[in-house]
């Protein structure tokens, strides 16, 4: 009797334990997340919502049955570091792993910082001192086995941006976070907002990016890309298509939910479920492809399906993908070919290495024209097939209004057209014609014509065939890999460039600056005839001499000389003996004399 009971109990035990081992893959996962929240930054502008966000999705994911959830708030530098490092420790047993942070974030030189609420960045090189590298954060969950999930609502407009001081005019400063390509596999990063551009802090408690995170990441059974694809339909509706969330890494082929569906007894005759069609699920599984938008997940894809529609669409894709590989390392050796080629002229290189570092650079640049051509064509040729293939999955028109399923809609995540450019993306563009020299004004959001103008010239000297016409994320991508200035600087009469600024030429003493806006040496002045003489010293006036007049000498005569008083006087008649009675006085001409010289007078009583 008592061996029969212990038997039964036995059974029981066996019975429970493999309940107990059916049962147990959905809950036995070990989850861990840290929730990061900064709004009282001290040296720019408090933020309304990080710390409120941040409070939201740590109760969503306690709520959600996660073994560990440490939430922070408003942490300065040293201690961001404290908390990631502990919180790797936290994550080498775990199986998920999430890092969700709201703040301000900034791209420096395509690399994404989290910043602190400390931190100053009055210069760009602080970044790597009072930042945290995207990179640091994705250390942290690195041990985690299946999930590795960073969630960034950091693409808020950054005041830091604005007052930071750059000490190398090459160096780029972007709008927004920069895109990411995971190097380890089961890494998702989402951003809030797609790649260079912003997002909204919300005028609610909670930005729109966190609030649909919340209704959707802890779904029970959802995998977490399908939970990502309605986040980005709900935030894109809310925003009026002007915020795109946007989703970097892939995973395999397995769903990969937060929270595991409840386990359910299978009933005895259940009725099997409706089955997709196969086309309509290679159109499923291109559309979660193309969400990733990487090569791994167009490659699973295409293991999958391997012919038909969407594979061909696929394969444009992936053409794409490769050409701008190709576009980028060609920029990169055109760049160091380039560099060595200025660093043989700067040290004086012989003749012959120079000569062969120029045509290493002009052979790297033409590389770098074709390969930018090339990756103009397969995008066309990709975005052409997609707006077919839109245009082909676009429902007839009916007679009769018929209201589509929510769930249906629910399904499809590339079904919104893409979105018309906003302000930001013009902004952004502008600002990186700006950096490279080929626009003079401000990043005002406003495409007018100056705007167009200034894309025309960086096609020019870049070599690209981009639309002048508009302004798209496709145009600032290219513009953000120019690493320094593209179009030259001009620069006005008397001025000369140097470097990104233009600098007053200043000649030495006894030059001036000529036409070509060059030095010369200043030319001694010629003596030039002048008609006016009133600085002249004026010359004495002389008077023409008048012709003197000799006076005629008296010629005595013995009877002249017996008359009178024996004087004698003479004029131009003659001379005679003076009458009697008067006397012969000498007179000058102005006192009556008969010549110019003086002469005698005869003066009578």
């Amino acid at each position: 009797m008592i061996r029969s009971g212990s038997l039964k109990l036995d059974r029981w035990v066996l019975a429970a334990a493999a309940l107990l081992a059916v049962c147990q893959p959905a809950f036995a996962e070990k989850r861990v997340a840290l929730v990061l929240g900064n709004s009282a930054y001290r040296n720019v502008p408090q933020l309304a919502n990080p710390v409120n966000d941040s409070a939201k999705i740590a109760a969503t994911l306690k709520e959600a049955g996660f073994d560990v959830v440490d939430s922070r708030r408003d942490l300065p530098a040293a201690e961001t570091r404290r908390a990631l490092r502990d919180f790797a420790d936290r994550a080498r047993d775990a199986d998920i792993a999430v890092v969700y942070y709201a703040g301000h974030g900034i791209e420096v030189d395509g690399s994404n910082y989290l910043i602190p609420v400390d931190a100053k960045l009055e210069r760009d090189t602080d970044v790597y001192d009072e930042a945290l590298s995207l990179d640091r954060v994705l250390i942290a969950i690195e041990p985690a086995k299946k999930l590795r999930l960073v969630i960034l609502d950091a693409c808020r407009d950054n005041p830091f941006s604005k007052t930071m001081k750059r000490t190398v005019a090459s160096r780029a400063i972007g709008q927004g976070l920069a895109k990411v390509e995971p190097s380890s596999p089961n890494v998702l990063i989402a951003y809030s907002a797609k790649a260079g551009f912003t997002a909204a802090d919300g005028d609610g408690q909670n930005s729109p990016f966190t609030a649909a995170l919340s209704r959707h990441i802890a779904t029970p059974g959802l995998d977490v890309r399908r939970a990502f694809g309605f986040v980005r339909d709900e935030v894109l509706k809310t925003t009026g298509n002007r915020q795109e969330p946007f989703v970097y890494g892939s995973l395999g082929g397995e769903d990969v939910p937060l929270v595991p569906a409840p386990a359910k007894p299978a009933p005895a005759a259940a009725a099997p479920a409706p089955a997709l069609s196969a086309q309509a699920e290679a159109r499923r599984d291109y559309e979660l492809a193309l969400q990733l938008g990487n090569k791994n997940a167009l490659d699973a894809f295409l293991m999958q399906y391997p012919d038909g529609f969407y594979a061909s669409l696929a394969k444009l894709q992936l053409d794409k993908i490769a050409a701008e590989e190709i576009r980028v390392a060609a920029t990169e050796k055109a760049r160091l070919a380039e560099q060595e080629r200025a660093r043989l002229v700067a040290e004086g290189a012989q003749r012959s290495e120079q000569s062969k570092a120029d045509a290493d650079a002009r052979a790297a640049e033409q590389a770098r024209i074709a390969a930018e051509k090339a990756k103009q064509i397969a995008q066309d040729q990709a975005a052409a097939a997609e707006q077919k293939r839109l245009a082909a999955e676009a429902p007839a028109p009916a007679k009769e209004p018929v209201k589509e399923p929510v769930k249906e809609k629910a399904v499809n995540l590339a079904a919104l057209p893409p979105a018309s450019a906003p302000t930001d993306v013009t902004k952004s563009v502008q600002a990186e014609l700006r950096r490279v020299g080929c626009l003079t004004g401000a990043a005002d959001g406003d495409w007018n014509a100056a705007s167009q103008r200034s894309l025309t010239l960086f096609n020019r000297y870049a070599g690209t065939k981009l639309d002048a016409k508009v302004a798209s994320v496709d145009t600032l991508d290219v513009i953000k890999l120019k690493p320094s200035r593209v179009c030259p600087l001009v620069c006005e009469h008397g001025f000369r460039a140097d470097g990104d600024r233009c600098s007053r030429i200043t000649c030495a003493q006894g030059s001036v600056l000529n036409d070509d806006n060059e030095c010369e040496r200043r030319r001694a002045n010629k003596p030039v005839a002048k008609r006016d003489t009133e600085d002249r010293p004026e010359r004495p006036v002389r008077e023409r001499p008048r012709p003197e007049v000799s006076a005629p000498r008296p010629q005595g005569s013995p009877q002249a000389s017996g008359r009178g008083s024996g004087q004698v006087v003479c004029d131009q008649s003659g001379c005679r003996s003076a009458n009697a009675g008067c006397r012969v006085e000498f007179r000058t001409f102005e006192a009556g004399g008969p010549y110019p010289s003086g002469g005698n007078i005869q003066v009578c009583r």
